[in-house]
Protein backbone atom coordinates (compact mmCIF):
# COMPACT_ATOMS: atom_id res chain seq x y z
CA UNK A 1 0.00 0.00 0.00
CA UNK A 2 1.81 3.58 -0.81
CA UNK A 3 -0.34 6.41 0.60
CA UNK A 4 1.41 9.75 0.16
CA UNK A 5 0.51 10.74 4.22
CA UNK A 6 1.42 7.82 5.87
CA UNK A 7 -1.80 7.10 7.09
CA UNK A 8 -2.43 3.95 9.11
CA UNK A 9 -5.26 2.56 6.83
CA UNK A 10 -4.27 -0.81 5.80
CA UNK A 11 -6.32 -2.45 2.76
CA UNK A 12 -9.33 -5.26 3.46
CA UNK A 13 -9.18 -7.31 -0.22
CA UNK A 14 -13.03 -8.40 0.51
CA UNK A 15 -14.00 -4.73 1.64
CA UNK A 16 -15.29 -2.83 -1.79
CA UNK A 17 -16.00 0.76 -1.80
CA UNK A 18 -18.73 2.26 -4.37
CA UNK A 19 -17.83 5.82 -4.85
CA UNK A 20 -19.29 8.42 -7.64
CA UNK A 21 -18.08 12.14 -8.33
CA UNK A 22 -21.65 13.54 -7.93
CA UNK A 23 -24.94 12.44 -6.99
CA UNK A 24 -28.15 11.44 -8.72
CA UNK A 25 -25.96 8.63 -10.93
CA UNK A 26 -27.30 5.75 -9.14
CA UNK A 27 -24.64 4.83 -6.78
CA UNK A 28 -26.46 4.06 -4.14
CA UNK A 29 -28.92 1.74 -5.73
CA UNK A 30 -26.33 -0.05 -7.61
CA UNK A 31 -24.21 -0.52 -4.27
CA UNK A 32 -27.23 -2.11 -2.77
CA UNK A 33 -28.14 -4.22 -6.03
CA UNK A 34 -24.61 -5.55 -6.39
CA UNK A 35 -24.13 -6.83 -2.42
CA UNK A 36 -27.95 -8.55 -3.10
CA UNK A 37 -26.39 -10.45 -6.54
CA UNK A 38 -23.50 -11.08 -4.27
CA UNK A 39 -25.55 -12.53 -1.95
CA UNK A 40 -27.60 -14.65 -4.62
CA UNK A 41 -24.58 -16.49 -5.18
CA UNK A 42 -23.53 -17.82 -2.14
CA UNK A 43 -21.71 -14.64 -0.66
CA UNK A 44 -21.87 -13.87 2.96
CA UNK A 45 -22.40 -9.82 2.44
CA UNK A 46 -22.67 -6.94 4.17
CA UNK A 47 -24.12 -3.12 2.90
CA UNK A 48 -22.49 -0.24 4.67
CA UNK A 49 -24.02 2.88 4.50
CA UNK A 50 -21.07 5.47 4.65
CA UNK A 51 -22.86 8.22 3.22
CA UNK A 52 -22.45 10.43 6.50
CA UNK A 53 -24.78 13.51 5.16
CA UNK A 54 -27.34 11.81 2.61
CA UNK A 55 -27.63 8.15 3.86
CA UNK A 56 -30.97 6.30 2.44
CA UNK A 57 -30.05 2.95 1.91
CA UNK A 58 -32.61 2.15 4.88
CA UNK A 59 -34.83 4.07 2.98
CA UNK A 60 -34.89 2.46 -0.26
CA UNK A 61 -34.99 -1.09 1.08
CA UNK A 62 -37.86 -0.28 2.98
CA UNK A 63 -35.83 -1.06 6.30
CA UNK A 64 -36.47 0.44 10.11
CA UNK A 65 -33.39 -0.52 11.80
CA UNK A 66 -32.82 -0.38 15.98
CA UNK A 67 -29.37 1.21 15.11
CA UNK A 68 -27.35 3.19 12.45
CA UNK A 69 -23.61 4.72 12.56
CA UNK A 70 -24.42 7.85 14.05
CA UNK A 71 -24.68 5.61 17.88
CA UNK A 72 -21.59 4.38 16.18
CA UNK A 73 -19.63 7.45 15.86
CA UNK A 74 -21.07 8.71 19.20
CA UNK A 75 -19.95 5.87 20.97
CA UNK A 76 -23.41 4.52 21.79
CA UNK A 77 -22.78 1.21 20.92
CA UNK A 78 -19.71 -0.66 19.01
CA UNK A 79 -20.21 -1.31 15.56
CA UNK A 80 -20.65 -4.74 15.15
CA UNK A 81 -23.91 -3.96 17.40
CA UNK A 82 -25.33 -1.54 14.16
CA UNK A 83 -25.57 -4.37 11.78
CA UNK A 84 -29.19 -5.07 10.76
CA UNK A 85 -29.16 -8.87 10.22
CA UNK A 86 -30.95 -10.29 7.21
CA UNK A 87 -33.06 -12.74 9.32
CA UNK A 88 -34.89 -9.33 10.60
CA UNK A 89 -34.91 -7.85 7.26
CA UNK A 90 -35.92 -10.44 5.28
CA UNK A 91 -33.18 -9.80 2.86
CA UNK A 92 -30.29 -11.99 2.35
CA UNK A 93 -27.41 -9.46 3.43
CA UNK A 94 -26.81 -8.02 6.35
CA UNK A 95 -27.36 -4.01 6.35
CA UNK A 96 -25.42 -1.17 8.41
CA UNK A 97 -27.50 1.95 8.02
CA UNK A 98 -26.32 5.45 8.26
CA UNK A 99 -27.83 8.38 9.30
CA UNK A 100 -29.04 10.87 7.02
CA UNK A 101 -28.71 15.22 7.68
CA UNK A 102 -26.54 14.61 9.89
CA UNK A 103 -23.96 17.52 9.99
CA UNK A 104 -21.64 15.89 13.10
CA UNK A 105 -20.88 12.89 10.71
CA UNK A 106 -19.91 14.87 8.17
CA UNK A 107 -17.45 16.74 9.43
CA UNK A 108 -15.58 14.31 11.84
CA UNK A 109 -11.75 15.15 11.99
CA UNK A 110 -9.35 12.77 10.58
CA UNK A 111 -8.46 10.51 13.84
CA UNK A 112 -11.85 9.49 13.44
CA UNK A 113 -12.53 8.95 10.18
CA UNK A 114 -9.17 6.39 9.99
CA UNK A 115 -10.20 4.65 13.46
CA UNK A 116 -13.60 4.12 11.57
CA UNK A 117 -12.04 2.63 8.68
CA UNK A 118 -9.76 0.74 10.42
CA UNK A 119 -12.84 -0.70 12.22
CA UNK A 120 -14.65 -1.29 9.17
CA UNK A 121 -11.76 -3.09 7.59
CA UNK A 122 -11.81 -5.62 11.06
CA UNK A 123 -15.56 -6.01 10.42
CA UNK A 124 -15.18 -6.74 6.73
CA UNK A 125 -12.98 -9.72 7.74
CA UNK A 126 -16.06 -11.56 8.92
CA UNK A 127 -17.74 -11.13 5.11
CA UNK A 128 -17.13 -12.78 1.91
CA UNK A 129 -17.77 -9.46 0.70
CA UNK A 130 -18.59 -5.96 2.01
CA UNK A 131 -20.20 -3.13 0.03
CA UNK A 132 -19.43 0.34 0.97
CA UNK A 133 -21.34 2.91 -0.22
CA UNK A 134 -19.55 6.43 0.36
CA UNK A 135 -21.11 9.43 -0.21
CA UNK A 136 -21.23 11.50 -3.61
CA UNK A 137 -18.64 14.21 -4.21
CA UNK A 138 -14.84 14.45 -2.81
CA UNK A 139 -15.05 15.78 0.34
CA UNK A 140 -12.53 14.96 3.41
CA UNK A 141 -14.49 12.13 4.53
CA UNK A 142 -15.55 10.63 1.44
CA UNK A 143 -11.99 10.49 0.56
CA UNK A 144 -10.32 9.43 3.78
CA UNK A 145 -12.76 5.95 4.05
CA UNK A 146 -11.88 5.27 0.39
CA UNK A 147 -8.48 4.23 1.01
CA UNK A 148 -9.94 1.55 3.52
CA UNK A 149 -10.67 -0.80 0.30
CA UNK A 150 -7.96 -1.91 -2.57
CA UNK A 151 -10.72 -1.99 -5.13
CA UNK A 152 -12.91 1.70 -5.58
CA UNK A 153 -16.16 0.98 -8.16
CA UNK A 154 -16.56 4.81 -9.20
CA UNK A 155 -20.29 4.85 -10.91
CA UNK A 156 -20.64 7.16 -13.42
CA UNK A 157 -23.26 8.39 -16.14
CA UNK A 158 -23.15 9.47 -19.89
CA UNK A 159 -24.14 12.69 -18.55
CA UNK A 160 -20.69 15.55 -18.88
CA UNK A 161 -20.94 16.69 -15.32
CA UNK A 162 -20.93 13.23 -14.15
CA UNK A 163 -17.40 12.48 -16.01
CA UNK A 164 -16.16 15.81 -15.20
CA UNK A 165 -16.95 15.05 -11.28
CA UNK A 166 -15.71 11.66 -11.48
CA UNK A 167 -12.27 12.47 -13.00
CA UNK A 168 -12.02 14.77 -9.64
CA UNK A 169 -13.26 11.81 -7.49
CA UNK A 170 -10.27 9.27 -9.15
CA UNK A 171 -7.77 12.18 -9.14
CA UNK A 172 -7.92 12.87 -5.94
CA UNK A 173 -7.89 9.12 -4.85
CA UNK A 174 -5.03 8.08 -7.18
CA UNK A 175 -3.31 11.24 -5.19
CA UNK A 176 -3.66 9.57 -2.08
CA UNK A 177 -3.20 5.95 -2.95
CA UNK A 178 -2.04 5.45 -6.51
CA UNK A 179 -2.07 1.71 -5.87
CA UNK A 180 -5.67 1.56 -6.00
CA UNK A 181 -7.48 -0.90 -8.19
CA UNK A 182 -10.14 1.93 -9.76
CA UNK A 183 -13.18 0.24 -12.00
CA UNK A 184 -16.01 2.33 -13.73
CA UNK A 185 -19.68 1.05 -13.64
CA UNK A 186 -21.63 3.17 -16.08
CA UNK A 187 -25.13 3.33 -15.00
CA UNK A 188 -28.26 4.81 -16.93
CA UNK A 189 -26.80 4.16 -20.64
CA UNK A 190 -29.06 4.07 -23.70
CA UNK A 191 -27.51 1.24 -24.80
CA UNK A 192 -24.22 -0.56 -24.36
CA UNK A 193 -22.22 1.51 -27.21
CA UNK A 194 -23.25 4.81 -25.24
CA UNK A 195 -21.99 3.12 -21.76
CA UNK A 196 -18.93 2.03 -23.68
CA UNK A 197 -18.21 5.85 -25.08
CA UNK A 198 -18.65 7.22 -21.95
CA UNK A 199 -16.53 4.96 -20.28
CA UNK A 200 -13.40 5.61 -23.18
CA UNK A 201 -14.14 9.37 -22.40
CA UNK A 202 -12.71 9.23 -18.27
CA UNK A 203 -10.22 5.72 -19.64
CA UNK A 204 -8.81 8.82 -22.35
CA UNK A 205 -8.51 11.86 -19.61
CA UNK A 206 -7.24 9.51 -16.94
CA UNK A 207 -4.34 8.38 -18.72
CA UNK A 208 -3.63 11.87 -20.37
CA UNK A 209 -3.42 13.24 -17.24
CA UNK A 210 -2.81 11.01 -14.58
CA UNK A 211 -1.28 8.35 -15.73
CA UNK A 212 -3.42 5.60 -15.00
CA UNK A 213 -6.25 3.51 -16.91
CA UNK A 214 -9.35 3.04 -14.65
CA UNK A 215 -10.75 -0.44 -16.07
CA UNK A 216 -14.49 -1.27 -17.15
CA UNK A 217 -16.26 -3.56 -15.06
CA UNK A 218 -20.02 -3.30 -16.49
CA UNK A 219 -22.48 -1.03 -18.10
CA UNK A 220 -25.53 -0.97 -17.08
CA UNK A 221 -28.49 -0.53 -19.14
CA UNK A 222 -31.61 2.55 -18.52
CA UNK A 223 -34.14 0.31 -16.92
CA UNK A 224 -37.70 1.39 -16.03
CA UNK A 225 -37.89 -1.24 -12.98
CA UNK A 226 -35.18 0.47 -11.09
CA UNK A 227 -37.36 3.63 -10.69
CA UNK A 228 -40.52 1.24 -10.03
CA UNK A 229 -38.46 -0.94 -7.68
CA UNK A 230 -36.85 2.12 -5.61
CA UNK A 231 -41.07 3.72 -5.29
CA UNK A 232 -41.72 0.03 -3.76
CA UNK A 233 -38.83 0.28 -1.54
CA UNK A 234 -37.94 -3.20 -2.38
CA UNK A 235 -34.60 -4.46 -3.72
CA UNK A 236 -34.64 -4.81 -7.89
CA UNK A 237 -33.60 -8.53 -7.80
CA UNK A 238 -36.19 -9.45 -5.91
CA UNK A 239 -39.45 -7.65 -7.51
CA UNK A 240 -38.01 -7.64 -11.16
CA UNK A 241 -35.36 -10.84 -11.64
CA UNK A 242 -35.46 -11.20 -15.14
CA UNK A 243 -35.04 -6.93 -15.15
CA UNK A 244 -32.38 -6.00 -17.57
CA UNK A 245 -30.73 -4.02 -15.08
CA UNK A 246 -30.76 -6.22 -12.99
CA UNK A 247 -29.30 -8.97 -15.47
CA UNK A 248 -26.07 -6.33 -15.68
CA UNK A 249 -25.80 -6.32 -12.51
CA UNK A 250 -25.53 -9.87 -12.15
CA UNK A 251 -22.90 -9.86 -14.25
CA UNK A 252 -20.58 -7.61 -12.71
CA UNK A 253 -21.15 -9.45 -9.68
CA UNK A 254 -19.88 -12.14 -11.25
CA UNK A 255 -16.55 -10.37 -12.83
CA UNK A 256 -15.89 -9.74 -8.83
Amino acid sequence: MNNSDNSPLEFEQNLVTVASGKGGVGKTWFATTLCHALSQRGKKALLFDCDFGLANIDIQLGLIPEHDLGQVISNEIALEQAIYPKSKSGLSFDVISGQSGSGALASLKIDRLIDMGARICNLAQHYDYTILDLGAGVENSVMTLARASDKVIVVITADPTSLTDAYAFIKLHNMRNNDADIEIVVNMAEDQNEGRRAFEKIQKVCQNFLNISPTLLGIINRDKHVANAIRAQLPLLSRYPQSIAGGNVIEIAKKL
